[in-house]
C-alpha cells in the first residue's frame, strides 16, 4: 500500500520511514516546511532530506518555494495556536499533492517528535486529508525516539535544535539565555 509521507525533517523522517517500510507500506516522502527560519536552516535540513531520500531510496518530492510570508501571515498574533496554523499549512499542502498524485494514504514525520502536539497534529491531518477525500494514518511513532536519534547520529545527518520555526527559535534561546542571567545573580 502506497502511503504519503510528509517530511518535516530528515532525523524525524527514520523512524517514521522504516516503521512504514516494516508494514508493509510503500512511503513516497515531501518536503514542504515554509516554517523553517532562518533561510540557512531551511536548506540545511532541506539537503538533509534529500541526502536521506538518497541513502534510503525514499522518492522525495520537493515543494517548490520557501513560503515565508505565507506561514507568517498565517503564524504571527496566534500565540499559541501558531503551532496548529503551522500544521495546517504544511498537512493542507502535502494533501493536496498527495491526491493529485492519486495517494489515498497520508501521514506525517511530525508524529515522531516528543515536542508536538499528537493529539492536534492528528486533528489536523485527518480533517486535511478528509478535505482531499483521503486517509489519515495516525502512528505514535515516537516510541521510537531513541532509535531514531541513534541513526541519524549514526547516518551522520544534521541534527536541528528547535522545531524550526522563528518562535521556536527564539524560545530555546530564550530559556537559555534566562538560565544564564539567573545563574548570574545567584553566583
Amino acid at each position: 500500500m502506497k502511503i504519503f509521507l510528509h517530511i518535516c525533517c530528515a532525523p524525524c523522517a527514520i523512524y517514521p520511514y522504516f516503521r512504514l517500510v516494516e508494514d508493509g507500506f510503500e512511503p513516497q516522502g515531501y518536503f514542504y516546511n515554509p516554517n523553517i527560519h532562518p533561510y540557512q536552516e531551511y536548506r540545511k535540513r532541506l539537503d538533509t532530506a534529500r541526502d536521506f531520500s538518497c541513502r534510503t531510496g525514499l522518492e522525495l518530492e520537493v515543494q517548490d518555494g520557501y513560503d515565508l510570508d505565507d506561514f507568517l501571515r498565517m503564524t504571527i498574533g496566534r500565540g499559541a495556536g501558531r503551532c496548529e496554523q503551522c500544521y495546517r499549512m504544511r498537512l493542507d499542502k502535502a494533501a493536496r499533492s498527495a491526491r493529485k498524485q492519486g495517494f489515498t494514504l497520508i501521514t506525517t514525520s511530525l508524529l515522531y517528535s516528543k515536542y508536538q502536539n499528537h493529539d492536534l497534529i492528528r486533528g489536523v491531518g485527518e480533517e486535511m486529508a478528509a478535505e482531499q477525500g483521503l486517509s489519515f494514518y495516525y502512528e505514535d511513532f515516537r516510541r521510537g525516539w531513541r532509535e531514531g536519534i541513534v541513526e541519524s547520529k549514526a547516518m551522520g545527518l544534521y541534527r536541528q535544535q528547535y522545531c524550526g520555526c522563528i518562535f521556536s527559535e527564539w524560545e530555546r534561546y530564550r530559556v537559555k539565555t534566562s538560565i544564564r542571567e539567573e545563574a548570574k545573580t545567584k553566583g
